[in-house]
């Protein structure tokens, strides 16, 4: 009865153990995936007066920001596809290539060995 006991509570605290396997996982987040953007190229003028940038992918959760040149934004968050973000002077400065990904913070549950959160791919947006 013992040894069962005792490789069982191996299986669940292994480090880097699938967090599918481990119950205490219930809390971690999943690492975004970034798929598009929408608009892909906007105008500067258009950032002037507050453009808005739709981010689409999956796996976001109501804690995931979008990160514009290393720069988290305030987010919305419309679904577990689709993000909002507004545009403007205070981010981007000019016309250029900016890099866009989405951050999720990890969960409660990153002592109990399971994995959480992360930072998606970069897109690049152009801003002529």
């Amino acid at each position: 009865m013992h040894r069962r006991l005792w490789l069982v509570a191996a299986v669940l605290f292994v480090p880097g153990c699938s967090n599918t396997l481990n119950p205490f996982c219930g809390s971690s987040r999943p690492v975004p995936m970034i798929g598009s953007l929408s608009p892909s190229t906007v105008s500067f003028s258009a950032v002037q007066q507050g453009a808005t940038l739709t981010v689409n992918g999956s796996q976001f959760v109501s804690a995931s920001e979008v990160e514009i040149n290393g720069t988290a934004l305030s987010t919305t968050v419309v679904s577990s596809t689709q993000l909002k973000v507004t545009l403007t002077t205070g981010i981007i400065s000019g016309p250029e290539s900016v890099k866009v990904n989405v951050m999720t913070p990890s969960g409660n549950s990153a002592d109990l060995g399971c994995s959480s959160g992360g930072k998606s791919s970069v897109l690049v947006l152009t801003v002529n």
